[in-house]
C-alpha cells in the first residue's frame, strides 16, 4: 500500500476510464502508457450491474496484462460489495465521490489506498480521521482552485487530488493551488477520440498533462 501511495504522489495524475467499451479498452490503456500515464482508474457504476461487471473485468485486464506497467484503481465505489469486487479484480486504490467512513475503513482493512471524495472541511477531516490516504476534492472545476486552496489552508496536512472537470486548461491552476495530484476523465480519456479510433490524441493529451505536472513539480 505504501508504494502505491508514493507512486500516486510522484506521478500526480490518475486517468479515469469511464464507460469505455471493452473492445477499445486496451487501445486506450496503451495510448495512456505511451503518453506517460500509468495510474488508471476504472469506474464502477452503482446503478448499472452490467457496467460494474465490465469495470471489474477491465480492472482484471490491467492486473493480468499490464502488471509491470499499470497501477489499477477503482472509482465511483460507494458500496462495500463493489469495493470487494474491485479488490478481488486487482484494484490497488479505491476512489469514491463521497466520504463514507465505513467504506474507508473497509479499504484499509484490505490494505488498499483509500481516496474518498470531499467538498467541505468537515468531510475532509472526517475522511482523514477514518484513514483516508488522499482526499478527492470533487467536483473540482465547479468549486474552483481558489476554493480548494482556501479549504486546504487549515488542513494542509491532508493531500488533495483535484477531480471533476480537470483539463489541460485548468490543471496548472489546481497544482499551483496545492493539489497533490489530478484525477482526469474526459479531459484525457476523450470519448470522441475513442469513437474515432484516434488513440494518438489520447497519447498527446497524456503527454501534455505530464508536461504540466513536470513544470509544476517542486
Amino acid at each position: 500500500m505504501k508504494s502505491i501511495k508514493r507512486i500516486i504522489k510522484q506521478e500526480k495524475i490518475v486517468a479515469i476510464v469511464r464507460r469505455v467499451e471493452k473492445d477499445s479498452f486496451k487501445a486506450v490503456v496503451e495510448a495512456l502508457l505511451e503518453g506517460g500515464v500509468n495510474c488508471i482508474e476504472v469506474t464502477m457504476s452503482p446503478g448499472n450491474p452490467e457496467e460494474t461487471e465490465a469495470a471489474q473485468e477491465m480492472i482484471s485486464i490491467l492486473k493480468d496484462d499490464y502488471a509491470e506497467s499499470v497501477h489499477p484503481g477503482a472509482g465511483t465505489v460507494i458500496k462495500k460489495d463493489h469495493l470487494k469486487r474491485a479488490v478481488s479484480a486487482g484494484a490497488e486504490y479505491i476512489i469514491s465521490p463521497s466520504t463514507q467512513p465505513d467504506l474507508i475503513e473497509a479499504a484499509k482493512v484490505l490494505d488498499k489506498v483509500a481516496i474518498p471524495g470531499a467538498a467541505t472541511p468537515t468531510e475532509a477531516v472526517e475522511a482523514e480521521q477514518a484513514g483516508a490516504d488522499f482526499v478527492k476534492f470533487f467536483p473540482a472545476a465547479v468549486s474552483g482552485a481558489s476554493y480548494m486552496k482556501a479549504l486546504q489552508g487549515p488542513i494542509s496536512h491532508i493531500p488533495f487530488l483535484a477531480v471533476g472537470g480537470i483539463s489541460t486548461e485548468n490543471a496548472e491552476e489546481f497544482l499551483q493551488a496545492g493539489a497533490a495530484g489530478l484525477g482526469v476523465g474526459g479531459g484525457l480519456v476523450d470519448s470522441e477520440a475513442i469513437d474515432a479510433e484516434r488513440y494518438d490524441l489520447i497519447k498527446k493529451k497524456a503527454e501534455k498533462f505530464k508536461e504540466i505536472i513536470e513544470k509544476n513539480s517542486s
